[in-house]
């Protein structure tokens, strides 16, 4: 898990492989719900904070809430994309993978904040939006993205090496995206629960 974002983005330009599963309902819906809670526990931990609050730092190499908002919004688009530009397009094929351990394996590893990691230069935050813009960016995209789990049928069927050690289908790399999100949400907490965290 240790670098696990910065060797997201030569993982996903390695080829992709095709196995051959079936996507339960049951799978289906459980992804739905934590992308939706991801989503609202950003949306609860980001809403109503002042522009000091958004830019305090705890310390100079630290994200502001602010900056890991924008890492988050970023992070969403970006495996969006690989998603359905690079993993979907991959010719279906069949292998034999326990996606049951597969999908434990993102949901357990990718939010622990106790494996560091490093950004890859397209994800770190440089400011480009305000607050409440990247807040609505990340809000559309994940709606995006929701919707895409929603109606797309074959998604077990496409794999695409990871950082965890092991290919991973789309709808494990979608639950990658919320469990990304879970990740960088206690890390905001973690700012806010700061001493030096201004009051208002």
């Amino acid at each position: 898990m240790k670098k696990v974002l910065s060797l997201l983005c030569t993982l996903l330009l390695m080829g992709v492989a095709s196995f051959g599963q079936t996507l339960t309902q049951a799978d289906r819906d459980k992804g739905i719900k934590y992308l939706e809670q991801t989503r609202d526990a950003i949306v609860t931990a980001t809403t109503g904070l002042s522009d000091g609050q958004m830019k305090f730092k705890p310390a100079p190499d630290r994200w502001s809430v602010a900056e890991t908002l924008e890492h988050i919004a970023l992070a969403e688009d970006f495996l969006y994309q690989n998603v359905t530009d690079k993993i979907m397009k991959s010719p279906a094929g069949a292998a034999d993978r326990d996606t049951a351990k597969a999908d434990a394996m993102v949901l357990a590893m990718i939010p622990d904040r106790s494996h560091k990691a490093q950004a890859p230069p397209p994800l770190v935050p440089t400011g480009r939006w305000s607050p409440s813009e990247t807040l609505a960016h990340f809000q559309k995209s994940r709606t995006q993205t929701i919707a895409f789990l929603q109606t797309t049928p074959d998604l077990r069927e496409h794999v695409a090496e990871s950082p965890l050690g092991q290919p991973l289908d789309a709808y494990e790399w979608l639950l990658f995206v919320a469990a990304h999100s879970d990740r960088h949400t206690k890390q905001i907490l973690e700012v806010k629960a700061d001493p030096n965290f201004p009051k208002k």
